[in-house]
């Protein structure tokens, strides 16, 4: 049987990561579920009624304690309703917050009751710290604003938080300033393992 995977597209703002998720998604026909689209929404809401700023992110505590993780927990039950019903998907968001637990992605699938066949792709994008910036200053985007007010302290953290998650499978993306061609897309892609074929339920989850 096909078995349904699920792409985790990380890297830090302005790595691109909704280019090479949306390249994904149309190679795979995958669905794609982009946190901001599914929470932009909700989250702002919750941070007015809190009577914090409804853009700020990175220095807001409420939104860290109370909102972060309910939106990481609503992109993954959409994740499993796709997988359920054998539908790749395509998750974009920084998922920063949990690089740190090797187990997260098994974590993931006990916790949301994915597929046992299901299996999850560790997609990581990279870009120069230069490239970054001008893309998240181009994009103009007020949740921006303390990343791009000490943007060296944001970046080295970003670098130091390396991703600890065990994956079977895992691709990278260089996504500097000449971008990921539709074509490289592809050729990753077709380097994964055909699992098609595999039993349900004898895949790493």
């Amino acid at each position: 049987m096909t078995v349904p995977r699920a792409y985790f597209v990380i890297g830090p703002a302005g790595s691109g990561k909704s280019t090479v998720a949306r390249l994904l998604a149309r190679q795979t026909g995958a669905a794609y579920i982009d946190k901001d689209t599914a929470c932009t929404r909700f989250t702002e809401a919750l941070l007015e009624l809190a009577g914090t700023d409804r853009s700020e992110r990175d220095l807001n505590p409420y939104y860290h304690s109370a909102v972060m993780d309910l939106e990481y927990l609503t992109i993954l039950d959409l994740a499993r309703d796709n997988l359920a019903v054998g539908r790749p998907v395509v998750l974009d968001a920084p998922f920063g917050r949990y690089f740190s637990r090797p187990g997260y992605l098994a974590e993931v699938a006990e916790r949301h009751s994915w597929p046992r066949h299901a299996e999850p792709v560790v997609v990581r994008v990279d870009t120069d710290s230069d490239t970054a910036r001008a893309r998240v200053r181009a994009r103009g985007c007020a949740r921006d604003l303390s990343k791009l007010a000490d943007w060296d302290a944001f970046w080295r953290k970003a670098q130091d938080n390396a991703c600890r998650w065990s994956s079977r499978h895992s691709l990278v993306f260089d996504n500097r300033a000449d971008g990921v061609t539709p074509d490289a897309v592809a050729r990753a892609l077709g380097g994964l393992a055909d699992d098609d074929s595999r039993a349900p339920g004898l895949t790493a989850r």
